[in-house]
């Protein structure tokens, strides 16, 4: 199995095990200093992987447009996630990168509209897409970890 996707599976893992012991409320909640929250965050990844690896593949999206309007690159949280939206979005987390691994190795990934992101790094491949999304994941880990001493 390709190294990213084993990367992307303990990582997501790790991400929700940091989170488990944290109420609705708290995954919610925005500490002053900050513009969004845990749960926006957990969402944010879905979307953000989705977009990455479907959406500039020229794929179609595995998630509603409702959910990329709501959690992708630009937004803030403008509604409380509900505990039953919560745990849909724990369970995409988790299973859309099985969904991926099988389409990747379905060999659905022929195309691919290049693509700059935010920090400078271009990706012109689904395998330059896998590599940047851990990085991508790694950042929001880091801004959960901030969240939750303040939550």
């Amino acid at each position: 199995m390709n190294k990213n996707f084993e990367t992307l599976k303990k990582s997501r893992i790790l991400i929700l095990k940091v989170i488990e012991s944290l109420s609705i409320d708290q995954l919610n909640s925005i500490p002053k200093g900050f513009n969004n929250n845990i749960a926006w965050n957990i969402a944010h990844l879905v979307v953000t992987q989705q977009l990455l690896c479907y959406k500039l593949a020229g794929l179609k999206c595995l998630i509603s447009e409702e959910m990329i309007t709501n959690f992708q690159k630009g937004t803030a949280p403008t509604y409380t996630i509900s505990e039953a939206e919560f745990k849909e979005i724990k369970a995409l987390f988790l299973e859309l990168p099985e969904k991926l691994i099988a389409d990747y190795e379905k060999g659905i990934f022929t195309n691919y509209n290049e693509y700059t992101t935010s920090v400078a790094i271009t990706l012109r491949n689904i395998n330059d897409a896998l590599t940047f999304n851990l990085l991508h994941e790694g950042i929001h880990l880091g801004i959960i970890l901030q969240l939750k001493k303040f939550v």
